[in-house]
C-alpha cells in the first residue's frame, strides 16, 4: 500500500496515511482521528514520530466523513463499519505481526468497539471520552471492557471525564492536559511507548 493511499468503504473512501519503519515492522499501529479533528493532531503526530523509530508500522486513518470534508461525524455504527473494511485491507498488506489499534477521542472508541472483531492484540486510547461534558451518567466505560491489553491517557482537566483502570486496562492521567493533549505530546507518546514495551511490541 503507498504512503497516503484511498481505501474504498461501504462509506465511502476512507484516506490512510502509512509511515514504515526503517526495517521490517514490530506491529502495526492504526490510529484513528477525533470527531472534529484530523490525523494531525499533535498527539497523533507524536505517537507515530515515537512508534515509527521504535520499529512499528503506523497507519493513520482518515474516516470517510472526514474525507469528504464533513465535520460532523457520522454514526458510530458507520464509523466501525468504515474503520473494521480499512483494518482488513491494512492486515492484508502486513500479515505476521500483532495488530494494536487505538486513537483519540472519538477514534479510541472506535478503535475499543471493533478491537475483537478486527483481531487486535491491543488497544491505545488517548483523551478517551468517558461521557459528554456535564454528563457523567452518560458514561462509556462499557467500551473499555474489550478484554484486550488497554492502555488510556487521559489529561486531569479533561472536561469528558477519565476513566478508571479496570481488568486489563491501564489509566495514565497527564496533570495540566485538557482533551486535546497538547501540553505535552511527547510526554504522552513516551507513555505510549513504555507500555508498548511492556507489552513486548516495541523494543527495550
Amino acid at each position: 500500500m503507498p504512503a497516503d493511499d484511498i481505501v474504498q468503504t461501504p462509506r465511502g473512501p476512507a484516506r490512510v496515511d502509512l509511515d514504515p519503519p526503517a526495517g521490517p515492522p514490530r506491529a502495526l499501529l492504526v490510529l484513528g482521528h477525533g470527531a472534529g479533528g484530523g490525523v494531525d493532531a499533535p498527539d497523533l503526530l507524536a505517537l507515530r514520530d515515537a512508534a515509527v523509530a521504535a520499529g512499528l508500522l503506523v497507519a493513520r486513518v482518515t474516516q470517510p466523513y472526514r474525507v469528504a470534508g464533513r465535520r460532523a461525524p457520522a454514526p458510530a455504527g458507520q464509523l466501525d463499519e468504515a474503520w473494521r473494511a480499512v483494518l482488513a485491507v491494512l492486515r492484508d498488506g502486513c500479515p505476521g505481526v500483532p495488530l494494536l489499534v487505538g486513537g483519540r477521542s472519538s477514534g479510541a472508541r472506535v478503535a475499543c468497539r471493533t478491537a475483537t472483531t478486527v483481531g487486535a492484540a491491543g488497544v491505545v486510547a488517548l483523551a478517551f471520552p468517558l461521557h459528554p461534558p456535564g454528563r457523567p451518567e452518560r458514561s462509556r466505560a462499557g467500551e473499555l471492557a474489550t478484554g484486550l491489553p488497554t492502555l488510556v491517557v487521559n489529561g486531569d482537566r479533561d472536561p469528558f471525564g477519565v476513566p478508571e483502570p479496570g481488568p486489563g486496562v491501564r489509566v495514565v492521567v497527564r496533570p495540566g492536559e485538557r482533551h486535546d493533549l497538547r501540553g505535552d505530546p511527547a510526554g504522552t507518546a513516551g507513555v505510549v511507548l513504555d507500555w508498548l514495551r511492556g507489552q513486548g511490541w516495541a523494543p527495550s
